[in-house]
């Protein structure tokens, strides 16, 4: 299938909406109340710091919602307003923020049901008006709904899109996209649809296995099984990883993203000559300027002398975990919890641990003076942390 061509068919369509619907003025109304904080915007102009009685809050100097998040759920209440009447479905949530699906199903949008990890589109007729999260969706849902007849509104993040045109540059030099994210998440299945060959690799030791491959040649059907479910159909490692390209999911841990891009690219000066480097490895920035302020945030937050940092965001939200995941390296206590009703009386706390399934913590904010530390990842909105900051508040008062 030619995804390029594909795209520009469907975006000349009149079924297709990109720009929104022309109500900007309720829709910022709606959100103002629904996700904004005076709260937060006082901590904000008080060097992100508050304290009261024996508790002092120090927040990231960047959090919570980004730009594209917020464009993208913008545009699902616009497209409420606009299609007031007609059935709207949406083909995952709209970010990993259980408040705000919640919220559009509270406006009579549909999900797409999910059985055994597969959608069921049967559900969706022509004429409906369906939304492509801030993710995206793969091209096969695209065209699937596009062949329905639907009125299809994409919020895809632009982050997200440019990382699609990276992968479509790989395709027509004829190169193997080695894609940095989880092969599951659906903005990387998403990116995977419109690449040609690819890996896609977890992490530094996935890249460094299949860098040793390159090297070292190695067990194929090992290899084969280990990415089975990461990799492009037929792929062949002894033919398929001799020109490389990078790309990620642009959630991913931006230090690691970089890792292993310089991976491949010594990786494949080493095996072909310096003087022939390009001919085998391409590289594009493909990090998202949200994600990198966030991370770059939460590095500088746990330089500060913290007794414990709550990071707040969706269990299933990539960039919120690898927020805590700089809280780990840091041996700082972490709590990460996805909204404000996990804060429990009597000093618990309902909580997933880094990798692990959620547990309460008892006696979680320690006696006397502590400074807490607060961030949140890209699809949280400020309401949600203010409701947080005033539940720690409160179990210290």
């Amino acid at each position: 299938m030619d995804t390029k061509a594909f795209s520009r068919r469907l975006k000349q369509s009149d079924n297709y909406h990109r720009r929104g619907f022309g109500h900007q003025e309720e829709v910022t109304e709606l959100m103002n109340a629904a996700y904004q904080s005076q709260l937060i915007q006082q901590l904000r102009e008080n060097n992100y710091t508050l304290t009261q009685g024996n508790v002092t809050i120090r927040l990231a100097e960047s959090f919570g919602f980004c730009w594209g998040v917020e464009r993208a759920v913008a545009m699902a209440y616009e497209t409420r307003e606009h299609f007031p009447t007609e059935r709207i479905w949406i083909t995952n949530e709209i970010i990993h923020n259980p408040g705000v699906n919640d919220r559009l199903r509270q406006m009579d949008v549909g999900f797409i049901p999910v059985e055994q990890e597969q959608k069921d589109f049967s559900v969706v007729d022509s004429g409906d008006v369906v939304i492509l999260p801030a993710f995206g969706a793969s091209v096969q849902e695209m065209q699937l709904l596009n062949d329905k007849g639907c009125k299809i509104v994409d919020t895809t993040c632009p982050w997200v899109s440019k990382v699609w045109n990276t992968v479509e540059k790989h395709k027509k030099k004829q190169y193997t996209s080695i894609i940095h994210g989880k092969y599951k998440h659906e903005e990387t299945v998403a990116t995977s649809s419109f690449a040609g060959t690819y890996l896609i690799v977890l992490n530094l030791a996935e890249a460094q296995y299949a860098c040793d491959y390159i090297l070292q040649g190695g067990d194929r059907d090992e290899f084969l099984e280990k990415f089975s479910r990461a990799c492009s159909q037929g792929f062949d490692p002894d033919r398929d990883l001799t020109a490389v390209g990078i790309a990620n999911q642009t959630t991913m841990l931006k230090s690691e993203t970089e890792q292993i891009g310089k991976l491949f690219e010594h990786t494949m000066m080493k095996k072909y000559g310096p003087d022939k480097l390009q001919e085998h490895f391409h590289s594009f920035n493909t990090i998202c300027d949200a994600t990198q302020e966030r991370q770059d945030a939460m590095l500088g937050l746990v330089e500060e002398p913290l007794d414990l940092i709550v990071v707040i965001g969706g269990f299933n939200s990539s960039n919120t975990t690898h927020l805590q995941e700089i809280a780990v390296e840091k041996n700082i206590p972490s709590y990460h919890i996805d909204s404000p009703e996990r804060i429990l009386p009597n000093n618990r706390i309902e909580h997933k641990p880094l990798h692990n399934p959620v547990e309460i913590a008892e006696n979680w904010l320690p006696e006397g003076q502590i400074v807490v530390g607060v961030t949140s990842g890209a699809s949280t909105p400020d309401k949600a942390v203010e409701e947080i900051v005033q539940n720690i508040f409160a179990q210290k008062s």
